[in-house]
C-alpha cells in the first residue's frame, strides 16, 4: 500500500498547513494518512470510446476501508475483476475531492458488458 502516500501526500500537507502545521513529524504523517484514507470513497472508473471521443463509465463505488484487496494490489485486483483497460480511481473524503490514481492492467475488456453505476 505504499502508493497511497504519493496519492494522498499533497491533500494531507494541505489540511497540516491549514491547521497552520508546517512541518509535520512523520509519526503525524503516517497518522493523518490512516485516518484520512480510512474515511474515503473510492470510485473505479474506466475509460471507454463514446461518440467521437472518451468518457469515463463509472463501476464502483465503496469504502475504502471495505477495499483492501483493490488497496493492496490494485494492479491484480483491477485485472481480476474488469480485465483490461484504462482504469482511474478516484478518491474523496465525504464530498470534497482528495487525489485520483491511473492504472492499465493488460487483459481482456470484461466491464465491457458491466452496468455503469449512477454517481449521485
Amino acid at each position: 500500500m505504499e502508493w497511497l502516500w504519493p496519492v494522498f501526500k499533497s491533500y494531507i500537507e494541505r489540511d497540516f498547513a491549514r491547521k497552520g502545521v508546517d512541518e509535520p513529524s512523520d509519526e503525524a504523517l503516517a497518522e493523518a494518512l490512516f485516518t484520512t484514507v480510512g474515511g474515503c470513497t473510492v470510485t473505479i472508473l474506466v475509460q471507454e470510446p463514446w461518440q467521437n471521443s472518451v468518457r469515463f463509465k463509472a463501476l464502483a463505488r465503496m469504502e475504502v476501508r471495505d477495499a483492501t484487496d483493490l488497496l493492496a494490489d490494485p494492479m491484480a485486483y483491477l485485472a481480476e475483476q474488469y480485465g483490461g483497460g484504462k482504469f482511474k480511481l478516484n478518491f474523496h473524503e465525504g464530498w470534497h475531492f482528495v487525489a485520483t490514481q491511473n492504472f492499465k492492467p493488460d487483459g481482456p475488456p470484461l466491464w465491457k458488458d458491466l452496468p455503469e453505476i449512477e454517481l449521485e
